[in-house]
C-alpha cells in the first residue's frame, strides 16, 4: 500500500463524529482554567451539590480502604450492595426488582449509556422530550438510533404529557427517555401522565428509560417512579444515581433496575469496558442507601430554600422571564429578549459574554435543544446565587 493511500485512511470512526464534547463539561473546564488563574466566578455551571458527603458515607469507604476491600468485585457490584439499591426503591416506590435484576455501574450516566447500547440499534427511534438533557441525545446517535423530539411549551411549564409521546410513537419506535424531574426545567411528568406513558409504552412493547437522577429532589411532595407499576415492568428500566440524593458527584455510583435478560446484557458490555465500580465506592454506597435518610430530606429542603432565592432574585432583571421548577436544583430562564442586543446573537454568545465579562457561569439552551434559555444551577451557597444574580443584573443592563 502507498504511503498515499495510507494517508487518506478514515482515521475516526462515523460513531464518534455522531456526538460532541458535553456542553457542561465544556463550560466547566473554561471555568477551572478562569479560577486557576484568579478569577472569581459565580459559577451556576456543573451540576453538582454544594453539600459534602455525609459522614456515615465517607466513614464506610475509609473503612472499606482500612480494610483492604480494594480487589475486584463481580462486575454488577457485590451481593450486599444491589441487595440494598432494590430494598431502598422497594421501600420507596413499591417497586419489586431483586438484586439480579440491578447493575451497579461507574455512574449514572454509564448505566444510561449501556442501556441504551443494548437496547438500540441503528434506525430504532428514541423518542426524547425537549428540553433534554445534553447527554441523551449523543448516547442515542452514538448507538446508531434516530432522535424523535419531542417539543414542550415553555408557557405550560415545559409540562410532558402522555398525549405529547402518544403523537411521536411510529412503528419504528423502540424507546422514550423519560427525566423527572428535569435537567434542565426542573419540570416534573405529572404522576398520572407518568403511569399513562408507562401503560402505553408496555402495550406497545416499547421500552421506558427512565432516568430518576433527581426523583429524591422533587417540590411537588409527590415522588413517584415508574417502578411503581410493577405490571409494566418488562418494559421499564430504572437509571439511578446517588450523585444527586446523596452529594456523591465523584465518587461515580450510579445503577439499573430491569428485565433479568437486560441487565444481563448490560453487564455483559460492562464487563468489556469498566468492569466493577470501585469496591470502596460500592461499601460507601451500602452505607448512603441502608444509613439515615435524613440528610435526603435536609438538602432537598435546603434546594427548594435556593430555588426561591434565585427565582426572587430574577424578578429585579427586566426582561428575563423563567418558570417555576418543581424539583432539581436548576433554573432555566428565557434570554430571548437579550438577543441581538449589544452583540449578542444566541443563547450560547450569552453565556460566553457573561462567563468573560461578567464571571457568571451558565450552560446555553443549545446545548439542552432550546435556543432561548441557559441553564443555571442553583446548588451553591446562598451568596453565590445574591452575587451571581447581581452580577447578571449588572451585565444585562449594559446590553441596553
Amino acid at each position: 500500500m502507498s504511503v498515499t493511500a495510507a494517508v487518506a485512511k478514515k482515521v475516526l470512526t462515523d460513531r464518534i463524529n455522531r456526538i460532541e464534547v458535553s456542553a457542561t463539561m465544556a463550560i466547566t473546564a473554561e471555568a477551572l482554567k478562569m479560577k486557576a488563574a484568579g478569577t472569581s466566578l459565580a459559577d451556576f455551571g456543573a451540576g453538582e451539590p454544594h453539600f459534602a458527603t455525609p459522614r456515615h458515607i465517607k466513614d464506610a469507604a475509609i473503612a472499606a480502604i482500612e480494610q483492604n476491600f480494594t480487589r475486584y468485585t463481580a462486575v454488577a457490584g457485590i451481593p450486599e450492595l444491589r441487595k440494598a439499591v432494590v430494598e431502598r426503591h422497594a421501600a420507596d416506590f413499591g417497586s419489586n426488582y431483586t438484586p439480579e435484576e440491578c447493575v451497579f455501574t461507574t455512574g449514572g450516566k454509564l448505566a444510561l449509556f449501556n442501556a441504551v447500547q443494548v437496547l438500540v440499534d441503528h434506525g430504532d427511534e428514541v423518542v426524547l422530550p425537549v428540553p433534554y438533557w445534553v447527554s441523551f441525545k449523543d448516547i442515542i446517535q452514538y448507538a446508531g438510533g434516530k432522535v424523535v423530539l419531542v417539543e414542550s411549551d415553555e408557557r405550560e411549564d415545559f409540562r410532558i404529557t402522555a398525549q405529547m409521546i402518544e403523537a411521536a410513537i411510529t412503528p419504528k419506535t423502540k424507546a422514550i427517555v423519560l427525566n423527572t424531574p428535569s435537567n434542565p426545567s426542573g419540570a416534573v411528568v405529572s404522576p398520572a401522565d407518568l403511569e399513562a406513558i408507562v401503560r402505553m409504552a408496555h402495550a406497545r412493547g416499547i421500552y421506558v428509560l427512565l432516568d430518576e437522577c433527581y426523583v429524591y429532589l422533587t417540590f411537588t411532595g409527590a415522588v413517584v417512579s415508574g417502578g411503581t407499576f410493577t405490571d409494566c415492568k418488562e418494559h421499564i428500566v430504572i437509571l439511578g444515581s446517588l450523585s444527586k440524593t446523596y452529594a456523591m458527584t465523584g465518587w461515580r455510583a450510579g445503577f439499573a433496575l430491569g428485565p433479568k435478560a437486560i441487565i444481563a446484557a448490560m453487564g455483559k458490555l460492562q464487563s468489556q469496558s469498566t468492569s466493577n465500580a470501585a469496591s470502596m465506592v460500592q461499601r460507601a454506597s451500602v452505607a448512603a442507601l441502608t444509613g439515615p435518610q435524613e440528610c435526603v430530606a435536609a438538602m432537598r429542603a435546603d434546594y427548594l430554600k435556593l430555588r426561591d432565592q434565585m427565582l426572587a432574585g430574577f424578578k429585579t432583571i427586566p426582561g428575563l422571564t423563567c418558570t417555576v421548577p418543581q424539583g432539581a436544583f436548576y433554573v432555566y430562564p428565557n434570554v430571548s429578549a437579550f438577543i441581538g442586543r449589544g452583540g449578542v446573537k444566541s443563547a450560547a454568545d450569552l453565556a460566553a459574554k457573561l462567563l468573560s465579562e461578567a464571571h457568571v457561569v451558565a450552560v446555553p439552551g443549545e446545548a439542552f435543544g432550546t435556543s432561548e434559555h441557559i441553564r443555571l444551577c442553583y446548588a451553591v451557597a446562598s451568596a453565590v446565587v445574591d452575587e451571581g444574580v447581581k452580577r447578571m443584573c449588572a451585565y444585562f443592563q449594559t446590553l441596553g
